[in-house]
């Protein structure tokens, strides 16, 4: 049979784009089961304290109270990626030690089981908490001091995660430095913000297993836990994702998994639950907050020959996926950038504030605050074109890193730079030299313009050493003809569009159009594990393991086995272990690039700031669906523009002061750029399925930096704070004379 090879790169339409529209899709919130009951959670009412008792009697005397669930009701009591460190049920009565403590707002101590939701929510307000308040502490830089209360009893001094970079030699760097530049950058709190808050309902299904129907990442992930948490075997639990509200991130850790599969365990009755938009903020992790302290030092040249910074990132009261988000914030943080003495100490520490974990970019987006605002200061003090610096200083192909290792074979950061300055029409190249085109600065009275840039990379893929994997199965079904093709894969589609991209990845593979193709995933019965939809893998991943098993089955099939099935792991290139003393390793098998840039207008008596343009230029190996590429460009510029420009969760004594959308504001369509170009560039990744790299990531990295680069700009006047509220703006335009009537 003659292949076809039209699929890829075609922008087809999405599978699930009508029943999304028409609203006949269902998210984990639509579906009911006869004789459901109704879960309530009764969340911490204290920052930090130990539970001493909980009078549940008064809750289970309310009519139509089915059952109230305490710490003592689960059997192992406890959960996290990565670490178990958090209680599902914090109280007495629990076999794991500490589990009477709550160490922040987003700690449950009970839940509530009823017939109705209307009559859960009311009984979960009688249950009686006995506490005795403990010491907080709510700043990170202030948990790490002697003497400051203790979350985590085998954790000294609150310290979680402490990576190191050593690389070169300091003295040396500093001794050929002409201009040295300092600054300190503070990143705030980011919430997740998806469509969907957390929801789901669990049941036993017709095997006897535990089932939760629920929005996540990892569909085995999430088996994992629930199966560790209520000490049974894991195939016990099933997991099953129907579509998902979006994610970003936020839904890599737990949020009703465990208690929907205790309650329906316990009462062999289906159990629903649909958090309250405040709910949600209270209950999941957020971005990390962080201060990142940075020196850097260049010869008059603009070779940058030393670096140096210390991180310090809040991590709340439980681990998540700090250690793995500091590491990235702890590569980035120096940029993209080969730079030859290198030390850097990242630390993650514990508060009783609310979690932080992950977050799309995840500790990228912080890092490459510091690094391309020092980058472009350096520029400023050697009077150099941005352009002209970094082209200087930017990773090649076979240069060393400051791991110690060069990057992965496919290194395009000075072609994606070039290439996007070009297609950004702010710059031009005569005769090899970069300049910037001459910006009209004042616009209409207080209104300043101006243009500014970044770049930056991010890794494709778990890092560190970390265990990577994903399985793929096909089935090829038919007589003469193939008339069907059958395809196996867990790999979340959180509304990327990662589904559609399996279809068309399958479809290639064994060269039939995408109608023939029908794809059985988001559930832990019937597909291996895919790894999580995080990390910019899931194409990268599943697009290898559905090659190579579409590829192997389509074999089989002209060998005439009839049905032809074969099922593929795909395993990428090892990576290993940050050194804890130098940070030397192979920390990622693949990466992203990117640069933007960035045109705004500034309003210095107001202090608002308003993104007229953004030019996004990325590096994606090969573009399979043109239009989700587009797609996932302008959804990241959006939400990296919130971040930067006015996303502002507020936190008092560890308590969230604006758990609303109506209080914690983010970009509506009256507040996103009038335009996104989106510069797609091909260069093919060597290890990449069909040469395709992951990008959902990238478009958010560098916007931040790009922005107060184009107020600078605008201005004069660096800002080195994000968000970029007005109040804040003003603040510091104000002692430079700016905006003063």
């Amino acid at each position: 049979m003659e292949q076809q090879n039209h699929v890829l790169g075609q922008s087809i339409r999405r599978m699930d784009a009508v029943g999304k529209v028409t609203g006949e899709t269902p998210y984990p919130g639509d579906i009911d089961l006869d004789g459901q009951l109704w879960m309530k959670i009764r969340f911490a009412d204290r920052v930090h304290a130990r539970v001493l008792a909980i009078d549940t009697s008064r809750a289970e005397a309310y009519p139509g109270v089915v059952a109230v669930f305490t710490a003592k009701d689960v059997p192992v009591n406890e959960y996290g990626l990565g670490t178990f460190d958090q209680p599902v049920l914090c109280g007495p009565g629990s076999a794991k030690a500490g589990a009477d403590i709550v160490r922040c707002v987003s700690d449950y101590v009970a839940c509530v089981v009823a017939e109705t939701e209307k009559i859960a929510a009311e009984a979960v307000k009688l249950l009686d908490v006995t506490y005795e308040d403990l010491p907080i502490v709510v700043d990170a830089e202030a948990a790490m001091r002697d003497g400051a209360p203790q979350l985590h009893a085998d954790v000294p001094n609150n310290i979680m995660t402490h990576h190191r970079i050593r690389f070169g030699d300091m003295d040396a760097g500093w001794a050929q430095a002409d201009v040295i530049i300092e600054g300190e950058y503070h990143t705030g709190y980011q919430e997740h913000a998806y469509l969907q808050p957390e929801a789901g309902l669990g049941y036993l299904d017709e095997e006897g297993r535990i089932t939760v129907l629920v929005a996540g990442q990892w569909v085995h992930e999430d088996q994992e836990q629930v199966a560790h948490a209520l000490g049974l075997p894991e195939d016990q639990i099933r997991i099953i994702y129907p579509a998902i509200g979006g994610a970003f991130g936020g839904r890599e850790d737990m949020s009703v998994q465990i208690v929907l599969a205790l309650a329906a365990w316990k009462l062999n009755q289906p159990v629903k639950i649909i958090w309250s938009r405040e709910e949600s903020i209270i209950g999941h992790h957020k971005r990390h907050p962080m201060i990142l302290r940075s020196k850097w030092g260049a010869t008059r040249d603009g070779k940058v020959v030393a670096a140096e910074a210390t991180v310090i990132a809040d991590a709340g009261a439980y681990a998540y996926t700090t250690p793995k988000v500091l590491g990235n914030a702890n590569l980035m943080v120096t940029g993209p950038y080969a730079i030859p003495n290198v030390k850097v100490d990242s630390f993650g520490v514990y508060t009783n504030n609310i979690p932080s974990g992950a977050f799309r970019g995840f500790g990228g987006p912080q890092g490459a605050f510091a690094a391309e605002s020092q980058m472009n200061k350096l520029a400023e003090a050697l009077d150099m074109d941005p352009i002209e610096i970094r082209l200087k200083n930017v990773l090649r192909e076979g240069t060393i890193f400051c791991t110690g290792t060069p990057l992965p074979p496919g290194v395009t950061l000075d072609r994606v730079l070039q290439d996007g300055a070009m297609q950004s029409d702010y710059w031009d190249c005569v005769e090899a030299q970069w300049r910037k085109r001459p910006v009209k600065h004042h616009v209409d009275g207080a209104k300043r313009r101006g243009v500014g840039m970044a770049m930056g990379f991010k890794n494709i893929g778990f890092s560190f050493g970390a265990p990577e994997q994903n399985w793929a199965t096909v089935e090829i079904h038919g007589d003469g003809q193939i008339e069907r093709v059958v395809v196996h894969q867990a790999g979340a589609d959180v509304g990327q569009g990662a589904h559609t991209i399996f279809v068309q990845m399958a479809a290639e593979a064994v060269g039939v159009p995408v109608e023939m193709v029908e794809l059985l995933g988001h559930d832990t019965a019937t597909n291996g594990t895919s790894g999580s939809a995080s990390a910019s893998r899931m194409t990268f991943m599943a697009g290898n393991a559905i090659k190579g098993a579409g590829e192997m089955a389509l074999h089989k099939w002209l060998d005439e086995e009839r049905p032809a099935i074969a099922t593929y792991q795909y395993r990428p290139p090892a990576t290993t272990a940050l050194d804890p003393e130098t940070g030397a390793c192979k920390p990622n098998f693949s990466y992203g690039y990117l640069a933007q840039f960035v045109e705004v207008e500034v309003d210095v008596e107001t202090g608002f700031v308003d993104v007229v343009r953004v030019v996004s230029a990325h590096d994606v190996g090969k573009a399979l669906n043109p239009m989700l590429v587009e797609g996932q460009i302008e959804g990241a510029v959006v939400q990296a523009l919130g971040y930067a420009v006015m996303e502002n969760l507020v936190t008092k004594e560890g308590r969230v002061m604006n758990p609303y959308l109506s209080t914690y504001l983010i970009p509506t369509i009256w507040d996103i750029p009038r335009e996104v170009k989106s510069v797609i560039l091909e260069f093919g990744d060597p290890e990449g399925p069909w040469g395709a790299r992951g990008m959902a990531e990238m478009p958010f990295i560098a916007l931040a930096p790009a922005i107060t680069a184009a107020i600078h700009d605008a201005t004069g006047v660096w800002i080195d704070q994000i968000p970029l509220l007005p109040e804040r703006v003003v603040s510091e335009m104000r002692p430079h004379g700016l905006g003063v009537i």
